[in-house]
């Protein structure tokens, strides 16, 4: 991989109209699985060098929403015939060989990082991305622009005058998008920004020593809601 490059990284998961399952609970960690890891390979410029979607069949609700597909553009039939998410993150991996040590992960927000990390640990996944410092490019972006409320990506490709491409709520889509998005950000403040991954393995797989609650999970689900 080249020296420099950065992966934006924009999940999609199962959901629901209202935030509530059929049966009246509320969306959360417990019943929200991972459908799409939509990535892009990318330089700080903005040049984009590679995209993948890795769509993912979900275990514990099998079945998508009429609004989770009509949200997404994800279908039944593209996720039955999708790995698990353990066999998913391994083509990823591959996908995305060996990384430098230079190597970030960004997304437009935290609540991908914690769903990545929270359903990893869940289901056995072993991202090698979770051993690497990421990047909350909606934080960067309101450093660097001085936006505090309007600051989904929508809202930011609006600020410079860019129009969407593709199908928002679609993972690699919204990837893509957030890389047309790198050459504006204030790259200064990048070290100042990145979360350490906070992370040990354990038995091959990635552990993190942070325990995330609830409520923060719940945050960062209405945080993506509103993006």
């Amino acid at each position: 991989m080249i020296e420099q490059t950065l992966l934006t990284v924009d999940l999609e998961a199962t959901c629901w109209d209202g935030r509530y399952t059929p049966d009246g609970t509320a969306q959360s960690i417990h019943n929200m699985e991972i459908i799409e890891l939509g990535c892009a390979l990318a330089n700080r410029q903005g040049e984009l060098l590679d995209t993948q979607s890795f769509l993912v069949r979900p275990a514990r609700n099998p079945v998508l929403s009429n609004f989770c597909t009509e949200l997404t553009g994800i279908t039944q039939s593209m996720v039955d015939a999708a790995p698990t998410l353990p066999e998913a993150i391994e083509v990823m991996n591959t996908w995305l060989g060996d990384l430098p040590d230079s190597f970030i992960w960004c997304s437009w927000g935290n609540y991908d990082r914690l769903h990545l990390e929270v359903q990893s640990l869940l289901d056995g996944a072993r991202p090698a991305i979770l051993a690497r410092p990421h990047l909350n490019l909606k934080r960067i972006w309101r450093r660097t622009t001085g936006q505090k409320k309007k600051n989904g990506l929508a809202h930011a490709l609006a600020f410079h005058d860019l129009a969407f491409e593709g199908h928002h709520h679609r993972g690699v889509d919204d990837a893509r998008n957030m890389a047309r998005v790198l050459p504006y950000m204030n790259w200064s403040l990048e070290s100042e920004l990145l979360t350490p991954p906070e992370s040990l393995p354990l038995n091959g797989y990635v552990h993190s020593k942070k325990v995330t609650t609830i409520e923060e999970m719940d945050r960062a689900i209405r945080g993506k809601a509103g993006s």
